[in-house]
């Protein structure tokens, strides 16, 4: 039995939130089946997905251990640094537009 197809609009709601977890633990790397564990899906589907979000340099795969010694298996993630900043610019933007509706109210 084949999975479901999964539009590209539910594909896409779903690397928003893989790049939202990733900024939220950056500079944490973590491996596919917790990225996975953590969104409730799949790991092979998270492992597509974060396929493309790499050719989009938007992630990163980490594929050796602290000590230099290259995954024979696994790999680990984090979010690029080009998209960290994105992030944290446009979470300062909402955190400057919810300030300043504090102090009109």
């Amino acid at each position: 039995m084949s999975m479901p197809r999964i539009s590209n609009e539910k594909k896409e709601k779903i690397q928003e939130q893989l790049l939202f977890f990733l900024f939220s633990i950056f500079p944490k790397q973590v491996f596919t089946s917790d990225i996975a564990k953590e969104l409730a899906r799949d790991e092979e589907f998270i492992k597509i997905l974060l396929h493309e979000l790499e050719k989009k340099d938007l992630v990163v795969k980490v594929d050796k251990n602290p000590n230099g010694i290259k995954y024979e298996r696994r790999s680990r993630w984090r979010i690029s640094n080009g998209a960290y900043e994105i992030y944290t610019q446009h979470q300062q933007k909402k955190q400057d537009v919810q300030q300043k509706i504090e102090q009109v109210l």
